[in-house]
């Protein structure tokens, strides 16, 4: 005979402090003046975004900055319509992996500026390869939600 475990459904919240170090720093202060900046490697050549204190592919470190274009390519998308803990806006939203134009790694955010409550739709209208750009809230605290989402072009 098969022993029966009993289980507990229950939800564990965990509040942290993140300190954000000199990097990220600067680029959230460039995301409060609407501006997007990456971080350089000097060995392979790479604009990382988010800026990064280290290249993760030559592990050496970014010192040189640049500002990267606000439009780039959608390279996958992830369409949400259920509520979880920790998400980022309400459902349903879409998840996106963008590259934005310069840039070596797929940034993710999220797309809007079309209607999300059609999936059909959505599926008619996103597509990996369109152009996207950056949609910012008028009023921005350097925080990676100061842009809105990324609409098509």
């Amino acid at each position: 005979m098969a022993k029966e475990y009993k289980t507990l459904m229950t939800e564990i919240r965990l509040p942290y402090e993140l300190s954000y170090g000199p990097v990220w720093t600067r680029f959230f202060e460039g995301m409060a003046e609407k501006k997007l900046y990456g971080t350089k490697c000097e060995k392979c050549g790479r604009i990382l975004v988010p800026a990064r204190s280290f290249c993760p592919r030559c592990f050496v470190d970014t010192t040189e900055w640049v500002e990267v274009a606000q439009q780039g390519t959608l390279t996958a998308w992830s369409y949400v319509n259920y509520r979880y803990f920790g998400m980022p806006t309400e459902p349903p939203f879409i998840g996106a992996l963008i590259r934005l134009d310069g840039t070596d790694v797929d940034f993710l955010h999220l797309m809007g500026g079309i209607d999300l409550n059609d999936f059909e739709q959505v599926r008619k209208v996103v597509k990996n390869g369109m152009k996207v750009r950056a949609v910012w809230k008028e009023e921005r605290q350097g925080h990676i939600l100061d842009i809105r989402y990324f609409e098509p072009i």
